[in-house]
């Protein structure tokens, strides 16, 4: 894995972030109408990644939960889930896309959980967005001893053509391929050593969910309307022009999660 990143260009509590992922708070906030997109739009977990995370632990604390991408995965690895998030339209989404799961508002830094109380806290794509300082004592309180705290991200592999061309009608910035820029985490004490696993998968999508994608990306669901209509267009243009995915009914968008894990001494 790469080395440490803090301090550089868009990294936030140690974590690498993808420049192109929008801040869900940000974006949940900007209207009710953006946040019901979010989720739908948002990559998923694959179970092999959150199977990895998590281990044995039965019960679990899904924090910066958002819509529910990660606590799905968990719920379908039959775990019990209390899921964490500061923004109330968020966890609205996430109790229509995982029915009956425990919703806390809270943050990472203020956790409304007793003490000792899980066996794994979670984070997918949230922790670049945490006070590290703040979060790790708060998320270790939490634990058990020997709990274990497990971190993912998802990078979309830009290397298909075709997604690199809709990433520079997107002005988003091109990173080099997954393999070759991979993220790093550090947590410290009292955490032990930050173990590290990826997974490499495919999400398909109709080309109405791609756009619905695009909308909701970075600034984009912010951006004045004749500039989304504009980038919007373009991508619709590029989907039935480019060799590679014209006349595809359904599109096929590589991901790499990068997993991360650390138990509580």
């Amino acid at each position: 894995m790469a080395g440490e990143v803090d301090g550089a260009s868009g990294v936030r509590g140690g974590l690498l972030a993808d420049p192109s992922d929008p801040d869900p708070r940000r974006v949940a906030r900007s209207s009710d109408a953006v946040a019901s997109v979010y989720g739908p739009t948002r990559p998923g977990y694959p179970l092999e990644a959150v199977e990895w995370l998590v281990g044995g632990a039965a019960s679990v604390l899904d924090l910066g939960a958002g819509t529910g991408g990660l606590t799905e995965a968990l719920v379908a690895l039959d775990r019990e889930v209390v899921a964490v998030d500061p923004v109330a339209e968020m966890l609205e989404e996430l109790e229509i896309r995982v029915p009956g799961v425990r919703r806390i508002l809270g943050t990472a830094e203020d956790l409304p959980v007793e003490d000792d109380s899980v066996d794994a806290v979670v984070a997918g794509g949230a922790w670049h967005w945490f006070q590290r300082e703040r979060a790790v004592p708060e998320i270790a309180r939490v634990l058990r001893r020997g709990g274990v705290l497990g971190l993912a991200w998802n990078r979309r592999d830009t290397s298909p053509d075709w997604l690199r061309a809709a990433g520079e009608i997107m002005h988003e910035p091109l990173d080099a391929a997954p393999s070759s820029s991979a993220p790093s985490v550090r947590v410290g004490g009292p955490f032990g050593p930050v173990e590290s696993h990826r997974v490499e998968w495919v999400q398909r999508m109709s080309r109405a969910r791609f756009l619905d994608r695009v909308r909701s990306r970075g600034g984009r669901s912010t951006a004045p309307p004749d500039e989304q209509r504009t980038v919007l267009a373009a991508v619709e243009t590029l989907l039935v022009t480019h060799p590679d995915v014209a006349g595809d009914d359904e599109l096929a968008v590589p991901y790499v999660t990068y997993c991360f894990r650390a138990v509580r001494g």
